[in-house]
């Protein structure tokens, strides 16, 4: 059973990846990069703020930087756990896809589809009582996951157990958050 899934994954990933072509490969490669994100990040922070207290900012900011540390930290466990060679290092697949940009560490999961989907998830949750259009934020994992596919190194089961991590992650840092919001509410009205 492993066996076929590991076999579909990398059929599905020579599929993905082929869709690809040399004169959009500068694209993906920026879409690939957080740094180029900034712009978007801005904007979903301002949409909060207008919306928002200072104090409720600043908390925002603190559960984030909170979720992308535990993100970071578990995604490193899984792949030096795991071992999973990336696509771009796979004797098997390497020379079957196009490599586009090159990585040593392993493969599974994916960071990039963890770190974004569980902030989104959170920031959605977030959001969505302030915005009807709050779900449009998901484009950006899905994006920013897929370049991982296209530049050859991430397979789609390593994207979709990123997505997978991430949303529980998501899901369950936005609990914690309304609690301590609600405590931290109730300690100051009460004080």
């Amino acid at each position: 059973m492993l066996d076929k899934l590991i076999a579909l994954d990398k059929r599905l990933l020579i599929f993905l990846n082929g869709l690809g072509s040399e004169k959009w490969d500068g694209l993906w490669l920026i879409i690939t990069k957080q740094i180029y994100w900034l712009p978007f990040f801005i904007l979903i922070g301002y949409l909060f703020y207008k919306k928002t207290t200072k104090r409720n900012f600043y908390i925002l900011l603190l559960f984030i930087a909170t979720i992308l540390l535990i993100c970071n930290s578990s995604v490193e466990f899984f792949k030096v756990t795991f071992h999973r060679l990336r696509p771009c290092n796979d004797p098997s697949v390497k020379n079957l896809i196009r490599v586009v940009h090159q990585s040593d560490s392993f493969s599974f999961i994916s960071g990039h589809a963890a770190n974004s989907m569980a902030t989104m998830t959170f920031l959605y949750l977030v959001l969505k009582k302030y915005y009807s259009y709050a779900f449009f934020i998901f484009l950006y994992p899905l994006i920013f996951a897929y370049s991982r596919i296209y530049l050859g190194v991430h397979y789609p089961i390593d994207i979709l157990a990123g997505y997978l991590f991430g949303s529980i992650s998501g899901f369950g840092f936005y609990k914690i958050y309304e609690q301590f919001l609600k405590k931290f509410i109730n300690t100051r009205n009460s004080s």
